[in-house]
């Protein structure tokens, strides 16, 4: 797809650069696609970047996703998982310095827009169109019959878990400032604000286990209940959840690893190329700490058309279409590889979906499923499950030959 395809969203105020040279000023050459996009930039040396003045002001000011060099699969697999929720989130696995936690705080820039509820519980209009009227708080049912509006066309947010999160910070408690008026109300926790969004937890493997309890409810209800007292509270809890993890560090519990749908290993910069690239990563890093705004304006009209295109792929995706082929050719994959849980062909299937959309196409090919497949079905397999099956089919022929046979 082309800049032209979609409308341009307007350019927030803060984040235009104060000046820019020549080359940034012509038009850019036209994509086929967002994955040309981030192909062609990585391959690209560091723009040159506009003098700035340091006006002594603390910014938060992400490092550009585009501006990250290699590692393509995890770019890949976080912006699949931008693009199609249902691939059930992404885990990044390798060790310390490798790009993982800058990669996933980068992609603020690059999030698509989502409706959101206005109401506190995050009632949204699809739950009274599935479960009727009873499906909503009572605020929200009331507005429903007036026809006024539940939810709002809103960009999607990063939320970050705390590798410190008390449980309480996790799931909510009561709120403090309501008991002032002798009310009791509780607050939303973390999980509860993640809704609809993207909630991100480094170093996911050293959460302690209340911890992974209450996301592992959210994540496979939708939602969670917090009972303090006598009040108790419903809160939607749909989110994408990305991960990563240094596996030197601890392992990770085998549950909350079934709840990533993607996994990436995030290995260091190696091969011919290496070299080139390390340098090229040590100049970014540079510019980025001695400007960052500077460094993000660099990027800002690739940045623009990435995000334009992660949400065009995004509305693009219920069109695309899994011909019975290569959905054949995918099970076959799975089969060979004896893997027992069904999520496998979901997250395969629908990573490959979200391939052929940042690709502007409308149906799948096996090179999507060759691109998706490493990261959707590895560490799928259990040695302990196989041991045990294997000891239970053993049980079983001897039990067989022990019973009477059939005249």
């Amino acid at each position: 797809m082309s800049e032209d395809t979609h409308p341009k969203e307007s350019q927030p105020e803060q984040l235009m650069p104060e000046s820019i040279s020549e080359s940034q000023t012509e038009q850019p050459v036209p994509i086929r696609s967002l994955r040309e996009l981030i192909n062609r930039i990585s391959g690209q040396g560091l723009p040159l970047l506009a003098e700035e003045a340091d006006a002594g002001l603390a910014e938060q000011l992400p490092f550009p996703f585009l501006a990250l060099v290699g590692q393509m699969d995890m770019k890949l697999a976080l912006l699949i998982a931008l693009v199609n929720p249902a691939v059930g989130g992404v885990l990044l696995i390798g060790p310390r310095g490798t790009g993982k936690t800058t990669a996933v705080r980068s992609l603020v820039d690059l999030l698509p827009q989502a409706p959101r509820s206005l109401c506190y519980y995050g009632c949204m209009p699809e739950d009274v169109e599935v479960g009727g009227i009873q499906a909503v708080c009572p605020d929200c049912a009331k507005k429903y019959a007036q026809g006024e509006s539940l939810a709002v066309l809103d960009r999607v947010r990063l939320v970050e878990l705390p590798l410190n999160a008390r449980l309480e910070d996790v799931v909510g408690g009561i709120d403090e400032r309501v008991i002032l008026h002798e009310r009791l109300r509780l607050r939303r926790g973390i999980l509860a604000q993640a809704d609809r969004n993207l909630l991100y937890v480094d170093e996911v493997n050293l959460l302690s286990n209340e911890v992974v309890d209450a996301i592992l409810d959210a994540a496979a209800q939708g939602s969670y209940t917090v009972r303090r007292g006598p009040v108790s509270a419903t809160f939607r809890s749909r989110f994408v959840l990305i991960g990563s993890m240094n596996p030197e560090e601890g392992k990770l519990r085998p549950q909350i690893m079934d709840r990533f749908g993607l996994r990436v290993m995030v290995r260091g910069l190696y091969g011919e190329k290496a070299p080139e690239q390390r340098l090229e990563v040590y100049r970014r890093v540079k510019a980025y700490l001695e400007s960052p705004r500077s460094m993000v304006n660099a990027y800002f009209d690739e940045t623009a058309i990435a995000r334009e295109e992660i949400q065009f792929a995004r509305e693009a995706l219920p069109n695309v279409d899994l011909p019975e082929k290569v959905a054949n050719q995918g099970l076959a994959i799975i089969s060979g590889l004896h893997i027992d849980s069904l999520r496998a062909e979901i997250t395969l299937f629908e990573a490959a979906r979200a391939c052929a959309a940042l690709d502007a196409r409308s149906e799948v090919t096996p090179d999507d499923l060759r691109t998706v497949a490493f990261m959707a079905l590895r560490l799928r397999r259990s040695t302990f499950m196989a041991d045990y099956f294997m000891h239970q089919e053993n049980e079983e022929r001897e039990l067989d030959t022990l019973l009477p046979q059939q005249t």
